[in-house]
């Protein structure tokens, strides 16, 4: 009886032991899985947006209705004050869509997940994910990001919204390690509105990032496209060239840009035709971003002829006519789409 009691006592101890051991083992694997830098990138909760314009105010606002605690961070309390009054007259019209009997409470839930700052280092301590939606100036961008990639936690992802310039040229101010943790995030204006958005993979970008990059869009309620580091991603290196041949089809006289406007929209189906989109992008923006592609075809990443400088087009911008933001660029603002 006591030898059976002894046996028992001792099989009982040996299961206890082997469970321990197991839900030691297990623990360590549940600790281990849950610091790996795909499970630490695929589940981004806190976003902070450089730049309080149109673009950084749209990105703030759909971070913060997906869930997302943001902080929007730019230099001077003013920018500041007016991304948040961008962000409010936009919630207030979503708001009579999505809850119209309660648009002040819809509005005020939505901006408790956003807070400001004007102290960039501070900015990003806590963050998951950076977003840069500053001026087009990659000097600027390179020295932002090379600032923040000492002020940032070593998993915090880095994105830059940049519609035009290399995103591997703005990466290589941060460190190895940071680059394999850095992409192109480019949002399409107005933010809240538009769908899409190019998620851009370097040849470091590494493949947690940009699936961590595609979770989170797709909680923003947004339709992520990829696309290798080539000059205009996809949408703006079809569209650029488009918008420059319309330009130089008025400046050899073959038609009014009235005409290629209603030919674009009734014939191919565009909601809106090229010299429209022009006055609403701004000419000074077209003109900027062709410039800076003649660089990229001086080295023989795109053709020569599809950047060529037009006379026209640098006339209208030496003149101020820079399209909707001037009040007249191709039309006059009377004619332009409100």
């Amino acid at each position: 009886m006591l030898s059976s009691i002894s046996r028992a006592s001792a099989m009982s101890t040996s299961r206890n032991t082997l469970n321990a051991a197991a839900a030691t083992r297990l623990s360590s694997i549940q600790r281990h899985l849950s610091t790996t830098p795909s499970a630490r990138e695929g589940k981004i909760e806190r976003l902070t947006v450089f730049g309080a314009g149109l673009m950084g105010a749209g990105i703030a606002q759909v971070g913060a209705q997906s869930g997302l605690k943001v902080v929007l961070s730019d230099v001077t309390d003013k920018a500041l004050e007016n991304g948040l009054n961008i962000i409010q007259k936009s919630l207030a019209r979503v708001a009579k869509k999505k809850s119209p009997d309660d648009i002040e409470g819809f509005t005020s839930k939505i901006l408790k997940n956003i807070e400001t700052t004007t102290d960039a280092g501070k900015a990003v301590e806590q963050s998951d994910l950076v977003i840069e939606a500053i001026i087009e100036s990659i000097k600027v961008k390179r020295d932002l990001f090379g600032f923040l990639d000492s002020k940032a936690k070593s998993d915090c992802i880095f994105a830059t919204n940049t519609s035009s310039l290399s995103v591997t040229e703005i990466a290589e101010s941060c460190s190895k390690e940071r680059q394999e943790k850095f992409a192109g995030l480019h949002f399409f204006n107005p933010v809240p509105a538009m769908k899409l958005v190019e998620i851009i993979r370097t040849s470091q970008t590494s493949t947690s990032t940009y699936e961590a990059l595609k979770e989170v869009t797709l909680r923003m309620n947004k339709s992520p496209v990829t696309c290798n580091d080539t000059p205009g991603f996809i949408v703006n290196r079809l569209l650029v060239p488009y918008l420059l041949e319309s330009i130089r089809m008025v400046e050899r006289g073959d038609a009014t840009p009235e005409d290629i406007d209603t030919a674009m929209e009734l014939g191919a189906g565009y909601p809106m035709g090229p010299f429209k989109l022009l006055d609403f992008v701004g000419l000074d923006t077209t003109s900027y971003i062709s410039q800076g592609w003649r660089d990229k075809a001086e080295a023989g990443q795109i053709s020569k002829e599809l950047v060529q400088p037009i006379e026209l087009l640098d006339k209208l911008v030496k003149e101020g006519k820079l399209g909707r933001k001037s009040g007249e660029g191709f039309y006059k603002v009377s004619h332009m789409i409100e």
